[in-house]
């Protein structure tokens, strides 16, 4: 099990099934998580609440490879569930200001946890040779749920500030999610996890230079997904007036790149073209489109949706080229490196409020899309000076 083998489609399809419910979980309340959060706190502590759970995060991912090694990733997937579905009751439940922080904090560390699993469980079932395909059809399948997520998110809001039945919602999905894996898993094999002490994993990693270049430029990926999550909504609700109807339009049309166009451009990387060209296309666009953000000013549904969606465009390409690269030189046996490649999203949202605190000293938020997109070109350095897989 060292080594990737031709796995039955079959098993993974359900891992991609499984991957559209788990993401469904996730992004339900994503879009709302900071509104909800500010009924209770300032948008300052907002901002602390995130970067809390990101060092959490982290410190999860150094740390549960260990969990991994010593029980398994089977059990591990299905505890980390089972916590998930305690921490979203909790949350439901409460009314204390520190508690529902408490468990904000502990779910999104859960949900960045449970990613890596289902990045193992995928890893271990596909062949080098389609590693593009295995992942773009596994990235539109959870994307998927991206472009749903607003829908419902928003029809469950009701135009109210009752944002509490997206953890319901939340919550009901992670039932299915822990039945089929339940199921589908419980004589999976580990490969044998390498082991590596911090000092060990950075040196291996620092040893690649091209994914010394790939963890730079997804952060910088991943800084544009955390800014936009947990900014624009609110940008969009209270500055440029957009009900959270006509959000729910405007990100359900903006997400649909991600669902769309990543299966076709994982299967080009693997048979014609490398990842390198695409890459960078995508930082191009992502970054000039985010830019021009800055200069719509009205409340208009179709000018925002098309806007955005360009961006999104530019990050799908940018995305699935890097999450192929990753997997194309990676190893299911490497725990610690795939958990290493997942902290950028945590670590991204400790440079995200950096982007709003800095950038307000020299200007308004309007503005701080310009600074955003200009933030995002700088991965063309990387993107261009990667080797090729081909």
């Amino acid at each position: 099990m060292q080594h990737r083998h031709a796995a039955p489609s079959h098993v993974i399809y359900t891992i991609a099934i499984i991957g559209f419910i788990f993401t469904l979980h996730a992004a339900i309340p994503v879009y709302s998580n900071s509104s909800f959060l500010s009924l209770f706190l300032d948008e300052r502590t907002v901002g602390l609440i995130y970067m809390i759970a990101s060092a959490i995060s982290i410190l999860g991912f150094l740390i549960v490879p260990a969990f991994i090694r010593r029980f398994g990733n089977y059990a591990m997937a299905v505890a980390l569930i089972c916590l998930q579905i305690a921490l979203f009751y909790g949350l439901i439940m409460s009314t204390s200001p520190f508690l529902i922080a408490t468990f904000f904090i502990l779910q999104l560390a859960s949900v960045s946890l449970i990613s890596l699993n289902l990045d193992i469980f995928l890893e271990v079932y596909t062949s080098k040779a389609t590693v593009g395909a295995v992942r773009g059809l596994y990235a539109a399948s959870l994307n998927s749920s991206w472009v749903i997520a607003p829908l419902i998110g928003t029809l469950l809001i009701n135009g109210t500030e009752n944002y509490i039945n997206t953890y319901i919602a939340a919550l009901a999905m992670l039932f299915p999610l822990l039945y089929l894996v339940f199921r589908n898993f419980p004589r999976f094999k580990d490969p044998t996890y390498t082991h590596y002490s911090p000092w060990q994993l950075f040196k291996h990693i620092s040893a690649n230079k091209n994914w010394v270049k790939l963890f730079f430029a997804n952060i910088i990926l991943q800084v544009f997904y955390a800014w936009m999550v947990v900014y624009s909504p609110i940008y969009l609700h209270k500055t440029i007036g957009l009900s959270w109807g006509e959000i729910g339009v405007v990100f359900t049309v903006m997400l649909l790149p991600f669902a769309l166009i990543q299966y076709p451009l994982g299967k080009l990387a693997d048979k014609k073209y490398g990842e390198k060209e695409f890459m960078a296309i995508g930082f191009v666009i992502m970054g000039l489109a985010t830019i021009v953000l800055s200069f719509i000013t009205e409340a208009n549904v179709v000018i925002w949706a098309i806007a955005l969606l360009f961006t999104r465009i530019g990050a799908a390409m940018a995305e699935i080229m890097l999450e192929t690269y990753f997997f194309k030189t990676v190893k299911a046996n490497d725990s610690a490196v795939l958990g290493s490649f997942r902290i950028t999203r945590p670590f991204a949202y400790f440079i995200a409020p950096l982007i709003t605190v800095l950038g307000l000293m020299v200007t308004t938020h309007q503005y701080l899309f310009a600074i955003l997109g200009a933030f995002v070109l700088i991965a063309l350095l990387p993107a261009l000076t990667i080797k090729d897989t081909k």
